[in-house]
């Protein structure tokens, strides 16, 4: 499923305007009739619903639900925060075509809010119509005051495309923003709505078809939202006579003292998710803990420092050992000590084979990103936001404001695949994005990240390509951390969980496929 941009949606209204040769009020009639459908199922028939329209064409889509509503045998009032003269064209269209069918209608001002309190109070669904997509900054004037009353009443809260005070782009919220029972949004999603904090206030989210042809939104669209649907189309298919040489190899490259764990994940979550076969590259005073540890990963004893941690001396055997791998990854526990640090840094720079780099591997390349730029060989690097903060030099705060643009900047820059981890994962490569749909707040925990890179890394060495391995990884990173939390609970849940429920995510996965090969 794709979603868009602002600047998207709006190409892709005119170019299906154009295509199709129907109008933008042909577009919001149908806009009008998938809304009361929505709102049909969530209250009784002759119930009262309230409809708080805007002066836009989101308003207008609110006056085409009215009258169907009417039609259905609903009882709907309209309060208008403009009157006719200020609308927009299609709206104005809309609301006379109203008027036309004896529906009840207020204007609201400042002097009149009162008005609305009681109507909303009485009214079995409050439908919020108010802004659309292409609201940018904090809503102001009677607005605001009207999102408020909204959200105090007690009801449920349909909201149409967009909760009103979101920000579609980026999902921000500037002062008031509806809180809605349930989103119905048109053609596709758009950013905000997936994106967090946004994605809270939506509710439960329906995408209506208007009438705009896939097609359309295929071609313009350039973010991709992961559910299990897409992911089925990933999952990489064996040969019924392959070997364990042919399904990925994978050398990983982790841990230190007090740190064997994040490269226990490491290693073991490439297994388990399919490689044929993964050695662990560890400080050679850990071998014998790893080899306890672990039961089907191989360990390979490395040079150390004298703190345990693998020592810059550790190149040349890494180097003999890349040529019998189809991907490393290097990152995981691996320490911040200055000989590790060269070791990393000097790895990225000669190494032609794919690298996945993690944690204290991304660390290392603080002040040293041109080293990812002059890579010639596949790169993944899977930050989280302190990680990636550090990487691009700009604050935290200013990244979350726009993660997908500052992740496509850097991505593009280094010529990379960028898994940005947080609330909906972001996978990004020079050429796609896409947000990822599924994991839970259970996952702030120490080590999934890891796990991460065990997942991504297996998909790599089994022949897909960067962009898809992250994506794959990812989503079902997320899924089995979705499962494990629905039996666990958040509370309970714990990287080594994300292991164990990655084969229920799979199986869930392959079920979708199986369904839509049935379905044709």
């Amino acid at each position: 499923m794709r979603i868009a941009s602002v600047n998207e949606m709006l190409e892709i209204e005119e170019e299906a305007t154009k295509q199709l040769a129907i109008s933008t009020r042909d577009l919001m009639e149908n806009a009008g009739k998938a809304i009361a459908d929505e709102a049909a199922g969530m209250v009784s028939a002759g119930e009262h619903i309230v409809i708080v329209c805007g002066k836009g064409n989101n308003g207008g889509d609110g006056f085409v639900a009215a009258r169907y509503l009417n039609e259905m045998g609903y009882v709907p009032t309209v309060f208008a925060l403009a009157p006719a003269e200020q609308l927009s064209e299609d709206a104005r269209d809309a609301l006379s075509s109203l008027h036309a069918a004896s529906v009840k209608s207020i204007i609201l001002d400042e002097y009149n809010l009162d008005n609305l309190a009681a109507g909303l109070r009485k009214a079995a669904l409050i439908i919020d119509s108010v802004f659309g997509f292409s609201l940018k900054g904090a809503v102001r004037g009677i607005a605001g005051d009207v999102i408020k009353i909204i959200n105090v009443v007690s009801c449920p809260t349909l909201s149409v495309d967009i909760p009103s005070g979101l920000e579609s782009d980026t999902g921000r919220i500037h002062g008031v923003c509806v809180w809605a029972t349930k989103t119905v949004t048109f053609t596709c999603p758009k950013n905000g709505l997936v994106t967090y904090p946004g994605a809270d206030t939506v509710g439960d989210l329906v995408v209506a078809d208007i009438g705009v042809p896939r097609e359309i939104v295929e071609r313009i669209s350039r973010v991709e939202a992961i559910s299990a649907s897409e992911a089925s189309e990933l999952l990489p298919e064996r040969k019924p006579d392959a070997h364990k040489r042919e399904v990925g190899q994978v050398l990983v490259i982790a841990g230190s003292q007090g740190m064997t764990g994040a490269a226990a994940l490491a290693s073991e979550s490439a297994l388990r998710s399919g490689a044929g076969l993964v050695m662990l590259g560890i400080p050679s005073s850990l071998n014998t803990i790893l080899e306890q540890k672990l039961t089907e990963v191989m360990t390979v004893p490395l040079p150390e420092t004298s703190e345990r941690t693998l020592d810059a001396q550790a190149y040349e055997k890494i180097t003999e050992l890349s040529s019998s791998f189809d991907v490393i990854a290097i990152g995981p526990g691996i320490s911040r000590n200055q000989s590790s640090v060269s070791l990393v840094r000097k790895l990225v720079a000669s190494l032609a084979c794919p690298l996945i780099i993690d944690a204290d591997g991304l660390n290392a390349l603080i002040s040293k990103v041109k080293l990812l730029k002059e890579r010639s060989g596949t790169t993944i690097i899977t930050p989280h936001l302190g990680e990636f903060s550090r990487l691009v030099e700009v604050p935290v705060a200013e990244i979350q404001q726009d993660r997908m643009g500052f992740a496509r900047k850097a991505a593009e820059e280094w010529g990379v695949v960028i898994v940005l981890k947080g609330a909906r994962s972001l996978v990004v490569s020079p050429e796609k994005a896409a947000i990822i749909l599924a994991g839970n707040p259970g996952m702030a925990s120490a080590g999934t990240g890891d796990v991460l890179t065990g997942f991504i890394t297996s998909y790599l060495a089994q022949g897909l390509d960067p962009y898809e391995a992250a994506v794959l990884g990812a989503y079902l990173h997320g899924l089995s951390g979705d499962l494990a939390a629905n039996e666990l609970t958040e509370w309970c849940l714990v990287a080594s969980d994300l292991i164990r429920y990655l084969p229920k995510a799979i199986k869930k996965v392959q079920n979708v496929d199986k369904r839509c090969s049935t379905s044709g």
